[in-house]
């Protein structure tokens, strides 16, 4: 969401596509839909095809497959809304690194506004971004990313759009993003299958880039008094459900998955009221009860004006376990709506907006996910992490440091 204070495996995919007002008002039909059944030597070959023209084209270390341990276990951390510019606040980076050392999980994901404004150079892009994925690099735990509201907000002056920073990211030897799915809005929309102890697949991870912001206008009309933000837009939501087909067509069973994307849906807060209209404490004690709601909702949800439609997808698919993002800093809640976990993953980054007063820094943290390929579903939890359980200071004020040194050849 925005800025509140000063300081502030195969994969599928697509050539992004120009401004997003443009997408919003052009539509489907403008979209040509195609999905790469396998990142094998056809896949890698789109590669560049599915960058815009102009696009950065840094050298891409080989995918890495992932996969279960011989425990059958595997675990994920997600870091989100790490959001600074190439002066990270030193505690963003002390976070990650702890919780990495302790929860030592198999993958991470950066979900969205990994960056945002204040880089005047493509130098000082490339350095905030080599910020945050550094802990991971240090470790050799592999990683991917999704774009949030806040990624493009240095490029008006830096001139690198998402497509420059995705292949930027590529380029790092424990990134797994693949390429991004061709023909659909946005960057960054892929899949990744994690391989069971048998080799097949046995659990999904859906990557959407769900936007920035709503155009100015739409068919001659603004959105006073709507929300602002972006919506997944319906070749999104089509491609991740033809995807989700040919997955379950190549596996030979459904596959179970979760889902990152920036943005929230409209159905968090239907889901926290356990309404579509009421917004009462009664309202919000029957969703409580209904969904077995925890954690904290101190920020109204700030999805798009639009309801995409996703959710309504996902559960006529019946693969997508959990849908998470983050967005809103102070929001860590998550249910079952429905059959599927809706939740926060909280705010890892201390140079942005957080709680009012001494309180501003006290739900800095991480969601952890774990999965264990032998039990119904696959994931049997997800939990966060705080700063607080670390030791880390969470005094409210700033604490800048230099960038990171870039690997030789970034």
């Amino acid at each position: 969401m925005s800025e509140k204070t000063a300081g502030d495996l195969p994969s599928e995919t697509n050539p992004a596509g120009g401004d997003p007002a443009e997408s919003a008002v052009s539509g489907v039909d403008r979209r040509t839909f195609l999905s790469l059944s396998s990142l094998g030597a056809a896949g890698a070959a789109t590669v560049a095809a599915a960058a815009p023209a102009g696009a950065a084209q840094l050298t891409r270390h080989p995918q890495r497959s992932l996969r279960f341990g011989r425990d059958g276990k595997f675990k994920i951390v997600q870091f989100n809304d790490t959001q600074d510019d190439e002066k990270v606040d030193r505690r963003t980076l002390e976070l990650m690194r702890a919780v990495l050392d302790d929860e030592r999980p198999d993958l991470v994901i950066l979900n969205g506004d990994n960056i945002t404004g204040g880089c005047d150079t493509p130098l000082e892009m490339r350095q905030a971004m080599n910020n945050v994925v550094q802990p991971m690099e240090e470790r050799a735990v592999p990683w991917a990313i999704t774009f949030g509201n806040h990624d493009e907000d240095s490029t008006p002056d830096s001139g690198l759009d998402e497509a420059d920073m995705l292949a930027f990211y590529r380029s790092y030897r424990y990134n797994v993003n693949g390429p991004t799915a061709r023909g659909v809005t946005g960057q960054g929309n892929s899949n990744l299958l994690i391989d069971g102890t048998n080799g097949r697949p046995a659990f999904n991870l859906w990557l959407l880039d769900s936007g920035r912001y709503a155009p100015e206008e739409l068919a001659g009309q603004d959105f006073e008094g709507y929300p602002t933000w972006d919506w997944l837009r319906m070749d999104q939501v089509k491609w991740y459900y033809d995807t989700s087909v040919q997955v379950e067509r190549r596996a030979g069973h459904v596959v179970p998955a979760l889902m990152f994307i920036h943005i929230p849906l409209w159905e968090y807060r239907f889901m926290w009221f356990g309404s579509v209209d009421g917004r009462t404490d009664a309202d919000h004690e029957r969703g409580k009860a209904r969904h077995r709601i925890e954690g904290e909702r101190n920020e109204d949800e700030c999805p798009g004006p639009f309801n995409s439609g996703m959710f309504s997808a996902i559960q006529h698919r019946g693969d997508v376990r959990g849908v998470f993002c983050g967005h809103d800093h102070v929001n860590t809640y998550s249910g079952d709506y429905y059959g599927v976990l809706l939740g926060y993953a909280g705010n890892t980054g201390f140079g942005t907006y957080g709680l009012s007063g001494a309180e501003r820094n006290r739900l800095r943290g991480a969601r952890v996910y774990d999965l264990d390929e032998s039990a119904d579903g696959v994931l049997t939890g997800t939990r966060m992490r705080f700063a607080g359980e670390f030791g880390i200071d969470l005094t409210a004020n700033d604490q800048w440091m230099e960038p990171l040194p870039l690997p030789k050849g970034k």
